[in-house]
This record gives structure tokens, C-alpha cells and sequence, in this order.
């Protein structure tokens, strides 16, 4: 069995490192297209044409939420499982597929009410309505099903279309302050129109036709689990944009989504390894190979404090360019909302490893459960008494708190596990190697350039001194990635070379 285990984690290597390449793609993809029509979108609806979509979007997300239960990511784990018995990866699919159904026929029932109900709702009728959408959309989605099953090529050549898409409509449609529900419009569709290729291309995997004796049963306690830590997330993660709707302006939401905006570009570049590892370290657990779990989380450890601090120091220093280069003058309000949540980067890049890869793949979701709720507990706190008198940065300064608090509960957990993990990190490599970047670039602040021109050279600088003193002080992870990099472009040159030779 131990033979088996070994030659087939042999075999899915190659496989990993093509879905590490398309996640990375796509993750790029989530960095690149917000950053073309996010300074487009911002100076054409302003602050509180954007603060009207934000604040509907985190409306809407709470219902479906709801509709999701927790599939998205027991799904994920339930699929990768049985991933090799197609009988029973399409009953354990339909099974989920129609929960989830009957979740999203209920709330959209539910949400109907409050739109008629809710003064706050009935104001922007119409646009609630269009960003509802997302709820049925996700829900014959089932991504889940192909993360599970790891076709993160799929998946990553769809989302770029749809992206492209998108952003062509986007600035053919957008030409006005007013035109903030075309806008919600094609958000909708950015975000969830795979969820209908999905759907028409799920029968390559399993079977579409009904095959009863369904055991919905066996999916009920894991799936209440995964729904209370989604709906904890989602408190603590939404919370601060509706209590900015329901207590300020949509200006000030404009301000912070702005901030946030940014932020979550960001994110996608920490978290992206995360994202790949689930399936694979759910894999690794179900099947007893404890080195190889090790082994892809403390990488995946390193990783993040490599990525997520540089990434955090030069954003609150460059924080007023990154906000008026993306949304123009109007955003001042954004600069210092954005410096306090760009820390988030870290601690949430690191509770995405602790969590869903660590936690998650071990069945220990209630642990999960436990740190997200005292997060969503400290936020409501913290936004109560913060966002009537500072606002934007007030909501800002509750999710920091907030995130932070979730990392506590986890670490706590895991102590044993992981503390040697962060104990072998080469903490002064990096830190001599962010003092350097800074003073390496923080003088571009006094050049008199553009804010693109200042961001250019600065990041320029900051991430190529801070990339040139790890390799110097041979930081294990830096090295190797070096080393695949380069050693490719060699192998290149050197077959390129060879060709030429024979010819």
C-alpha cells in the first residue's frame, strides 16, 4: 500500500506543478484586470457610485452565503476524496448539487421579503435585484467539483475569458456617474458566469442523470461546520462595509472599498499556493502520507511571510500613489483606511494556510470554526465602537484587530504543529532585506513624478533589492524558485542552441 501511495504521489507531481503554473495565472489574471478598469471604474461613478455596488454586494453576499451553506469549501474535500470512483463522485456531486438548490430557493424567497421590507434595500431596488444574481449562478456553478478534481487548467483559461469579456464591456458600458447598475451588472457576470460552463461542462466528470439513494445525512454535520465558519468569515468580512452603509455614507463605503479593492488584489497573490495545496493536502491526509502534508505546509508557510511582507511594507509606504494612480483624487479619503488594513496581507495569507489547508484537510473544521467566530465577535465590537467616529479607517482598524485574533485562535491550536515552522524562518534575512528595499526606494516619494511613474521605479527598486538580499543570504525557497526559473530558460537555450547546431 505504502509502494502505491508513493508512486502515485510520484505521478501527481508534475500535476501539481501545472496547477501551481495555472493558479498562478489566473491569480495574475485577478491582479492584472482589476488593475485596468478599477482606475476606470472609480473615476467615472465615483466614490459613491462604487460605495452603492460594495454595499449591495456585501447585502447580497449574506444570502448567499446562506444558499451555500458550507460547499464551497466541503465540497472541495468531499470531491477530492472519491475523486478516482466516478459513481461515486456523481452521487456525492448530486447530493450537495440539490442541498445547495433548495438552500438557494429558499433564500431568494427570504431575500424577496427583505427587499420589499427594508428601507435601506428598497432604495436601490433594481440594482439588489441584478446583484442577486449571484446566488443562482453559484449555485449550479459547482466549483467545488473541479478544485476537487483539480482541473485547474479549466478553470483558468474560462475565468480569463469571461474576465475579458468583462473588461471589454466594461469601458464599451460605463460611461457615467449613472451607470452604476450596468457596472453591478457586469460585476455579476465577471463573477459568476462560469458557473454556467460549469454547469454544461460538469457531465465530463460525472454522470448528469439522477442516480438515487441519496444519503444526504452523511454530509449534514460537516456541511453545518463548514456553513457556521463560512457564515463567521462573512460576518467579520462583510460586516464592516454594511455597518458602513448602514451607519455613514455611501460615500465613506466608496472610500473603503476603494482600500479594500486594493487589498484583495493583493490577497490573491498571497493566498494563490494556498488554493492549489487544499485538494493535495486533503489527499495526503485521506491516505495516511503525513511527510508530503509537511513538507507542502511549511512551504506554503514560507511562502506567505516572503510574499505577504514585502507586499505589506511597500503598500502603507506608497499607499496615497497605489490609491490615486487606481482611483483618482477623489479616493484621498482611501489612503489611510488602505495603510492600516495592508498588514491583513500576512495574517490572513497565514490563517489560509493554518485553516483550509492545515485544519481542513485533518477534519478539524470545528477548530476553524472556533477562530473565525471570535474574529466576527471582536469585529462587531470593533466596528460598534470605531466606525461612528473614525468611519472608513475605524472599519479598517476592526478587521486588522479582527483578522489578528482569528491567527491567535489558530496558532493556539496548532502550536505544536507549526511552531517550528515559523521558528526556522530566517526572520533577519528578511527583515535586512525590507530596511533595504525601503531606503532603496522610498526617496522616488520626492522625485516629482507621476503617481504610475512613482509606483513603477519604487516597486522596481523596493522588491528587486529585497529579492537580490535573500538570494545573497540564500534563502532556501527564494533559491529554488531561482533555480526552476532559470534553469528552465538555460534548458531553452541550451536545446535552442543545439538545434541550430544540427541544422
Amino acid at each position: 500500500m505504502m509502494m502505491v501511495d508513493k508512486e502515485n504521489n510520484k505521478n501527481r507531481n508534475p500535476l501539481l506543478k501545472i496547477n501551481f503554473i495555472m493558479n498562478s495565472i489566473l491569480t495574475m489574471s485577478q491582479f492584472i484586470f482589476p488593475l485596468i478598469t478599477f482606475p476606470y471604474v472609480s473615476r467615472i461613478l465615483l466614490p459613491e457610485g462604487t460605495g452603492k455596488v460594495a454595499f449591495a454586494t456585501s447585502i447580497i453576499a449574506y444570502f448567499a452565503m446562506f444558499a451555500q451553506l458550507g460547499i464551497p469549501t466541503y465540497g472541495i474535500r468531499a470531491c477530492a476524496k472519491v475523486r478516482d470512483n466516478k459513481e461515486e463522485l456523481t452521487k456525492t456531486t448530486q447530493e450537495l448539487f440539490i442541498i445547495n438548490i433548495t438552500m438557494c430557493v429558499i433564500m431568494y424567497a427570504l431575500f424577496v421579503i427583505a427587499l420589499y421590507f427594508v428601507p435601506r434595500l428598497m432604495e436601490e431596488k433594481m440594482l439588489f435585484i441584478i446583484v442577486s444574481f449571484v446566488i443562482i449562478f453559484n449555485a449550479i456553478g459547482m466549483e467545488w467539483l473541479y478544485k476537487g478534481l483539480e482541473q485547474y487548467t479549466y478553470i483558468t483559461v474560462r475565468s480569463i475569458i469571461i474576465k475579458f469579456i468583462a473588461l471589454i464591456a466594461i469601458f464599451f458600458l460605463i460611461q457615467e456617474e449613472d451607470d452604476y447598475l450596468i457596472y453591478a451588472g457586469i460585476t455579476v457576470f465577471a463573477a459568476s458566469a462560469s458557473g454556467v460552463l460549469n454547469f454544461i461542462n460538469a457531465h465530463k466528470y460525472i454522470s448528469m442523470k439522477p442516480v438515487g439513494g441519496y444519503n444526504f445525512r452523511r454530509h449534514i454535520k460537516a456541511i453545518v461546520i463548514f456553513f457556521a465558519t463560512s457564515c463567521a468569515i462573512i460576518v467579520y468580512t462583510n460586516l464592516d462595509i454594511v455597518m458602513l452603509g448602514f451607519i455613514q455614507t455611501d460615500k465613506d463605503v466608496g472610500y473603503y472599498n476603494a482600500a479594500v479593492k486594493i487589498k484583495i488584489i493583493l490577497l490573491s497573490i498571497v493566498t494563490s499556493l494556498g488554493t492549489v495545496l487544499l485538494p493535495r493536502a486533503s489527499y495526503y491526509i485521506e491516505h495516511n502520507m503525513k511527510d508530503e502534508f509537511f513538507l507542502i505546509t511549511h512551504k506554503a508557510i514560507n511562502f506567505v511571510i516572503l510574499i505577504a511582507s514585502p507586499l505589506t511594507l511597500f503598500f502603507i509606504f506608497f499607499a496615497r500613489e497605489g490609491v490615486l494612480f487606481l482611483s483618482g483624487n477623489a479616493y484621498e479619503g482611501s489612503i489611510l483606511p488602505m495603510q492600516i488594513i495592508m498588514p491583513t496581507l500576512l495574517v490572513i495569507g497565514l490563517t489560509n494556510i493554518m485553516g483550509i489547508q492545515m485544519l481542513v484537510p485533518m477534519g478539524k473544521e470545528k477548530i476553524v470554526l472556533y477562530s473565525v467566530i471570535a474574529g466576527a465577535v471582536v469585529n462587531l465590537i470593533a466596528n460598534s465602537i470605531l466606525i461612528p467616529k473614525m468611519g472608513a479607517s475605524g472599519a479598517a482598524i476592526g478587521t486588522l484587530i479582527a483578522e489578528i485574533v482569528v491567527w491567535i485562535v489558530q496558532f493556539a491550536f496548532l502550536k505544536e504543529m507549526v511552531k517550528n515552522i515559523y521558528l526556522e524562518v530566517n526572520y533577519i534575512s528578511i527583515i535586512i532585506a525590507l530596511l533595504l528595499g525601503t531606503a532603496g526606494s522610498i526617496w522616488c516619494k520626492s522625485m516629482g513624478m507621476s503617481y504610475f511613474m512613482t509606483l513603477l521605479v519604487s516597486s522596481v527598486l523596493f522588491f528587486g533589492i529585497y529579492t537580490l538580499v535573500l538570494t545573497i543570504a540564500k534563502e532556501p525557497l527564494v533559491i529554488e524558485i531561482e533555480g526552476q526559473v532559470f534553469g528552465k530558460i538555460i534548458k531553452k537555450f541550451k536545446e535552442s542552441e543545439k538545434s541550430r547546431n544540427e541544422i
